[in-house]
C-alpha cells in the first residue's frame, strides 16, 4: 500500500484545512511513495512508541498529536521531538498526525466521547466558519439540468442532510463572439442575446478544484462565466466540541460515576452544581476551556473537557458543572478509533494500536 493512499483517507476523513490555525496535522515524516504494509496508532509520537514500531516493523506512525508542532531548526538529538525526528529518519518511518482536524469532524474525538457516554441527537458545539464557498454560473437553459448535474456528483449542493441543493432564475445574457470561435449558439462578430439561468451552488473550500474542473468541462459554452464566493456561514458539521443529551436526568454525583467509568477517568476535577439533575452535556476532548462560554450558552448541564487552570473553574458559576477528566483521558480512546478505521478501509494492512501508555501525568493515590 503507498503511504499516499493512506493519506488521502485521513484527508477525507479530516480535512486539513479544518485544523487550528496552530495545528501541525498531516504528513510530517516520510515519503507518499513508499510502501506500507504494517502501521502501529498511538495518541502521542514518542521515543518509546518509535521504538514500538520498530520492533514491530512498522513503516508508518498515525499519532493524534503531532510531534512538531513548532519548526525545527536544528536536528541535534537535543530534545525528545528532535530525538524522535532523528529515530523515525533512520529507521525509514514515516509520522502522520491527525489532530484538531479530528476534533472537528462529526465522527472524530468528540463523537467518540458521546458514543461513550450514551448522547443522543448530538451536534457541533462551536460550527467553524470558513470552510463554505457559492459558485455562481451562468448558461443557456437547455445545458441547465446537465451542469448541476456534473457539479452535484463532485459534492457540490451539500446543506446540512441534504444533497443536491442549488438555486436558479432566468434571465437573458449577451455576447459577441471573437474571431476564429466556435461559439454553442450565435455568429462570431454579431452580438448575440441567449435566455440563460443563474446557477447558485454551496461546496466546501477544500472541493474547489474538482468543481471549477467539472463547471469547465460541462459547460457548453468555450469560455465559461462564474464567480466563486467566500461565505461567512459556519458549516454546522465541523467545528470545536459536541453537546447533546443523556436518554434520561441524572443527579450530578451518578454522571460523575458514569463518567469516571466510561472514559475510565481515574479522577474527575469538578465545580459544584445545584440539586438539579443533569441531561444535557457538552464536551470537548483535550484543552476545552474555551468552549466554557458557549456551554452555558447553549444550556448544557455539564462540560466534560480537561486541562481547566484553577481561577477558570470559577468562570461556571454555578450555571453548569465543569468536569475536567484529564488531557489523556478524554482523548485515549482515539487511538481505537483510528484503528479501527483503517482496518475497515485497507483490510490488507497490519494495524496496531500502540501498548504504551503515553501519559505524562500521574496520580498517587
Amino acid at each position: 500500500m503507498k503511504l499516499a493512499a493512506i493519506t488521502s483517507y485521513f484527508e477525507q476523513l479530516a480535512p486539513p484545512n479544518y485544523q487550528e490555525d496552530y495545528d501541525n496535522s498531516g504528513l510530517i515524516v516520510g515519503d507518499l511513495e513508499a510502501d506500507i504494509s504494517r502501521v502501529l496508532v498511538a495518541l502521542d509520537c514518542t521515543e518509546a512508541v518509535i521504538d514500538e514500531a520498530i520492533a514491530l516493523r512498522c513503516g508508518l506512525i498515525v499519532a493524534h498529536h503531532p510531534i512538531v508542532f513548532r519548526g525545527l531548526k536544528k536536528l541535534t538529538g537535543k530534545n525528545y521531538v528532535e530525538r524522535v525526528v532523528l529515530k523515525a529518519i533512520k529507521n525509514d518511518i514515516a509520522l502522520y498526525a491527525i489532530h484538531t482536524n479530528l476534533d472537528h469532524v462529526s465522527g472524530g474525538v468528540n463523537s467518540e466521547i458521546c458514543r461513550r457516554l450514551g448522547l443522543r441527537d448530538t451536534r457541533i458545539l462551536l460550527p467553524k466558519a470558513g470552510l463554505l464557498k457559492k459558485i455562481v454560473t451562468y448558461c443557456p437553459e437547455e445545458a441547465a439540468e446537465k451542469v448541476k448535474d456534473a457539479l452535484f456528483a463532485v459534492g457540490a449542493g451539500h446543506i446540512g442532510q441534504y444533497s443536491e441543493c442549488s438555486f436558479s432564475v432566468r434571465g437573458e445574457g449577451s455576447f459577441k463572439a471573437g474571431e476564429g470561435t466556435a461559439p454553442f449558439v450565435g455568429t462570431p462578430g454579431i452580438r448575440h442575446n441567449e435566455p440563460e439561468q443563474r446557477i447558485e451552488l454551496i461546496y466546501k473550500v477544500q472541493d474547489e478544484r474538482k468543481i471549477i474542473s467539472a463547471l469547465i468541462e460541462n459547460h457548453p459554452y468555450e469560455e465559461v462565466a462564474y464567480d466563486s464566493y467566500a461565505l461567512t456561514n459556519v458549516h454546522e458539521g465541523v467545528g470545536a466540541g459536541m453537546i447533546g443529551w443523556l436518554p434520561e436526568e441524572m443527579e450530578a454525583q451518578a454522571f460523575l460515576k458514569l463518567l469516571k467509568e466510561n472514559m475510565s477517568a481515574r479522577v474527575v476535577r469538578y465545580t459544584a452544581f445545584s440539586d438539579k439533575p443533569v441531561k444535557k452535556i457538552a464536551v470537548c476532548g483535550g484543552s476545552g476551556s474555551f468552549l466554557l462560554k458557549e456551554a452555558v450558552a447553549q444550556g448544557a448541564h455539564a462540560f466534560v473537557t480537561a486541562d481547566f487552570k484553577y481561577h477558570e473553574f470559577f468562570d461556571a458559576e454555578g450555571k453548569l458543572m465543569i468536569c475536567d477528566i484529564g488531557h489523556y483521558e478524554s482523548e485515549q480512546f482515539t487511538t481505537q478509533l483510528l484503528a479501527a478505521g483503517l482496518e475497515r478501509e485497507f483490510p490488507t494492512l497490519h494495524i496496531s494500536s500502540t501498548q504504551i501508555n503515553t501519559n505524562p501525568v500521574n496520580y498517587f493515590v
